[in-house]
């Protein structure tokens, strides 16, 4: 009798077991969109309750209306970015190997008299410039390499918009059923971590948040700083470059590009002097906002060190891709947190906290 309640108690877990793997497989695919929904609702659930009062307190109605607004602010932007992009690539093709034909123009006059390296730069400089067969020869090299970067490039916001596509039907469930599920996940948590429940899932809110507020607030000061100096050295459209170094934020090599293409522009337009401060403003300023405002934004919203914030997400994207900027500082916080819990009740004479 008791070997066979063993055996049947090892049959429900390894039935059990064999159930939650078959939920991951299917599941897998969407499980990155899925995690990032969860993110962006918890991140707006304030927002949502304001919306849903307005409502009338119709949980469809005001999900609804948060997930156009997710639409028309987020998904259709990137859509035509990505539109104007795939458009542009002959042209920018084009525009390239027309470059490397003409060769780069002659070094400025101030160049030569810049303390240290002038007088080597300068003369590095009319070397390319005399030999424009080898530049010539280059620009071939370069352009098939360059169309397929581009074409990527493309590929990639695509599958973007797919995922944000997905996102934004997932958090319509999200939002409309979302007090029903987080009652559930607050019975969860009390049934793994006891008594702890309610405080880890409070870390992981406040953490959560601090890292999408972290990102939204390090991507506009990027796109300010980078509207600044697209403002001051003339170049066009300086707006829309903004936007899309707003966007591209996200990315780790997103704003170069932008500055990048910016003063690649200036460049061959003969403003060189615009170019040299555009890539100055971009490397020294817009760029590394990324690496201290960042880690600080984090650390204010969800009361962590700047050193574990910078190894969360540093770490978290190594090992998760880009949704690691979330779950790399949140582990690390319900980690400490449960570690503090156990050297605190393990020491001995400590008093376990209520």
């Amino acid at each position: 009798m008791v070997e066979q309640q063993i055996i049947e108690r090892y049959a429900r877990i390894v039935a059990v077991a064999l159930l939650v793997a078959g939920c991951l497989l299917v599941l897998r695919p969407f499980i990155v969109g899925i995690v990032f929904a969860a993110i962006v609702c918890v991140c707006t659930w304030s927002l949502y309750q304001r919306v849903l009062r307005k409502c009338r307190n119709r949980p469809t109605l005001a999900s609804l209306v948060m997930t156009l607004g997710m639409i028309l602010v987020v998904v259709v932007p990137l859509a035509v970015l990505a539109g104007s992009l795939a458009n542009n690539v002959p042209t920018l093709i084009d525009a390239g190997k027309q470059m490397l034909a003409s060769g780069p123009p002659a070094p400025p006059a101030w160049l030569k008299t810049f303390p240290f390296v002038g007088e080597q730069a300068d003369a590095y400089w009319h070397r390319v410039t005399e030999n424009r067969e080898e530049l010539k020869s280059l620009g071939q090299r370069l352009a098939e390499p360059a169309k397929n970067f581009l074409i990527a490039t493309v590929q990639v916001f695509g599958e973007g918009i797919l995922q944000l596509t997905l996102v934004v039907f997932v958090c319509f469930f999200l939002y409309r059923d979302g007090e029903r599920m987080a009652g559930s996940v607050h019975a969860i948590a009390d049934k793994l971590a006891g008594g702890m429940g309610g405080r880890l899932i409070a870390i992981v809110n406040g953490t959560v948040v601090g890292v999408m507020f972290g990102m939204i607030g390090t991507a506009a000061a990027q796109a300010l700083l980078a509207l600044i100096g697209f403002l001051v050295a003339g170049v066009p459209a300086a707006f829309l470059l903004g936007a899309a170094v707003f966007f591209l934020s996200m990315v780790p090599v997103g704003p170069p590009l932008i500055w990048g293409g910016a003063a690649a522009w200036l460049y061959y337009g003969g403003e060189t002097g615009w170019a040299v401060f555009m890539v100055l403003w971009g490397a020294l300023v817009v760029s590394s906002v990324d690496n201290f405002l960042k880690p600080i934004l984090i650390s204010r919203g969800s009361n962590m060190s700047l050193a574990l914030v910078f190894l969360g997400v540093l770490g978290g994207v190594l090992a998760f891709g880009f949704i690691g900027i979330f779950l790399g500082p949140t582990l690390l916080a319900v980690g400490v947190t449960l570690l503090k819990q156990w050297t605190q009740v393990a020491a001995p004479g400590a008093v376990p906290p209520a």
